[in-house]
């Protein structure tokens, strides 16, 4: 076992297999790039903190505030079903995830590894294509603290907030990786408990025990209904478009638990580890997205008006809504607080997963090797602070103009953060195929799942359809809309683009036959 203190790079120089020699590396393949000696990340995230990171990338704003529109849109039965849809697809991509990181935790993770097995164009498109995605939420996450402060004091500048957030992002993530694991551990404790809270208290509501002594049951199911007619379109054909409406939303409330592969090469002992931590994942998303909507809708009407409202506060939540509904006075404050820490968990996710996504492009020569210098504490600092200027993004804000701008480029980031999932579907079944090919049994694998691959598939074919239908609102009838038709989609041809331009010019080959594994 590698000494936990050294850079995953280590694993590569271990493992001939990998092509750490560029002179060895075959014409077209992934051509390694050694950093300077001394240099390098630190295996530094233990066994807790890998376990948080799955879960916190579970719980986030999505579930506290993001069910509040896909419950106006769907109705309680619709917010389920979407969720449970997706709930599915996102256990697919993290099993498929957990067979491929566990056995080779390396630098750059899931991105590194699509060159691999797939094509090395595969892993220059993933790669940037996911370094985008996250610069672009680091500064929506940074707004979002903002704003959220607001249900408080609206006298204070947001300009002043937005300050005292990007400082602290900055601060745990230049403070190194076990610094920033253990933050996310605090971080998604206090996410845990709010949930479990907030289960327990609708149970309680739903049951009549609520200051108001309103037995609910499922009278919301009846009343206004368990679906809604979308856009007020009769019928059947109005319930499934109110259905397919959470699908899409959903799908990008989930974005973010692939980050254990990212910090694989910065886990301590990996191999043992990372599997615990991506054994219980569905359990997790069961127990915390599952019960929570089911729970939402059992206690929030569908129709209620402030479900619609952009305030971004927690009096746009759905649990605030039916807490209010149900008579109950000052936890509105507390789930705002907790999900102000949700935003700055996010916030520093993304810093951590920007650096780390470029110091893998670095890792194969895909990116400049200045990205590769790192600080004492095995932070990449260039990559880091490279990430962290796009964070001023977030002063756009405060002008409606340029705020306009911005919500443009953040749309686009939602798509690019499904490529990412449909890049480690992809490369787990070339990874699977290798193993075949080359007679090798799944027992030597530190992790396996026993749905697989039929699992992967699943979730293959449901990111497919959730990227080409991720605006699908805009065809409907009188509902055109120039700038949020290109913003979504303008991903897809630019990751297409992204993929053949690389393979044109490095004239890289796709990887056939026998898949080295």
């Amino acid at each position: 076992m590698a000494d936990p203190k050294q850079d995953g790079s280590d694993i590569e120089k271990d493992n001939p297999s990998l092509d750490s020699n560029p002179q060895d590396a075959p014409k077209g393949g992934l051509q390694y790039v050694e950093g300077k000696a001394g240099e390098g990340l630190q295996r530094q995230l233990k066994n807790r903190h890998a376990q948080m990171l799955t879960i916190g990338g579970v719980i986030g704003t999505g579930l506290f505030l993001g069910t509040a529109s896909s419950l106006a849109a769907g109705g309680p039965a619709g917010l389920l079903l979407g969720y449970l849809v997706v709930a599915t697809v996102c256990v697919g991509v993290m099993l498929a995830l957990g067979e491929i990181i566990t056995f080779l935790p390396v630098p750059g993770g899931q991105m590194t590894l699509a060159g691999r097995f797939v094509d090395p164009a595969l892993t220059f498109a993933l790669g940037w294509t996911s370094w985008y995605a996250v610069v672009i939420s680091l500064p929506a996450e940074i707004s979002a603290c903002s704003v959220l402060v607001n249900f408080w004091n609206k006298s204070i500048n947001n300009s002043v907030w937005m300050t005292i957030n990007l400082a602290s992002v900055l601060i745990i993530n230049f403070l190194g990786t076990r610094a920033f694991g253990e933050c996310e551990f605090w971080f998604g404790t206090i996410k845990i408990l709010t949930i479990i809270g907030l289960i327990i208290l609708g149970l309680v509501i739903d049951l009549g025990g609520a200051p108001n002594h309103d037995r609910l049951g499922f009278r919301y199911y009846h009343d206004p209904g368990a679906f809604t007619q979308y856009e007020g379109i009769e019928g059947a054909k109005g319930q499934f478009l109110g259905f397919w409406s959470v699908l899409i939303g959903a799908g990008y409330a989930f974005l973010g638990t692939e980050v254990i592969g990212i910090s694989a090469a910065e886990t301590h002992d990996p191999t043992k580890t990372l599997p615990k931590a991506i054994k219980g994942v569905y359990v997790r998303i069961v127990l915390f997205y599952i019960i929570g909507v089911f729970i939402i809708g059992l206690i929030c009407p569908s129709n209620n008006p402030d479900l619609i409202t952009e305030a971004g506060t927690a009096n746009s939540s759905a649990w605030v809504i039916a807490i209010k509904l149900a008579g109950i006075k000052g936890l509105p404050s507390l789930m705002n607080a907790a999900m102000i820490t949700s935003a700055a968990s996010a916030g520093s996710s993304s810093l951590y997963v920007a650096s780390r996504t470029l110091y893998g492009l670095s890792r194969v020569g895909m990116a400049p090797p200045i990205f590769l210098r790192t600080n004492r504490r095995g932070t990449p600092w260039i990559a880091l602070l490279l990430g962290a200027s796009f964070s001023l993004l977030s002063y756009t804000g405060l002008s409606s103009g340029s705020s306009r701008v911005f919500t443009w480029f953040a749309n686009m980031s939602t798509v690019a953060g499904m490529f990412n999932w449909m890049g480690i579907c992809i490369t787990y079944l070339r990874f699977r195929a290798g193993l075949k090919a080359q007679g090798l049994s799944r027992d030597i694998l530190p992790y396996k799942s026993k749905m697989q691959p039929y699992i992967t598939w699943w979730a293959l074919a449901w990111i497919i359809l959730i990227i080409l239908f991720a605006n699908w609102p805009v065809f409907l009838r009188n509902n055109w809309d120039n700038a949020s038709f290109v913003t979504n989609y303008l991903p897809i041809p630019l990751f297409v683009m992204t993929y053949l331009g690389y393979k044109f010019v490095k004239k890289t080959r796709l990887v056939r036959g026998m898949v080295h594994v």
